[in-house]
């Protein structure tokens, strides 16, 4: 994973069934897309992957919300990327 892809996902939305809270996992992506591009340049990033494995975010109901399902298969490839970052590495795109 790309730093450019935390910028530019675009997860489904849910209205009548749990979703996560929509400000709690757009301020994530900016820390996760931050930390990536760290790695990216040869630093270390601020977020590691066991950051991102256990990221919770509150859950809505009967208002918009992110599917979880997306996000939570999103946050398993970041969690990849950044372990091989850590592991010294690079991950593949």
């Amino acid at each position: 994973m790309h730093s450019s892809e935390a910028n530019n996902v675009k997860f489904s939305l849910t209205k009548f069934r749990a979703g996560y809270e929509l400000a709690e996992v757009d301020d994530f992506l900016d820390s996760l897309h931050n930390a990536l591009a760290q790695w990216e340049s040869g630093r270390p990033g601020t977020i590691l992957a066991a950051g991102v494995v256990h990221q919770r975010f509150a859950v809505t109901k009967f208002r918009n919300g992110y599917d979880q399902d997306h996000v939570d298969d999103f946050l398993v490839k970041a969690a990849a990327t950044l372990q091989a970052y850590e592991k010294g590495s690079k991950p593949g795109y």
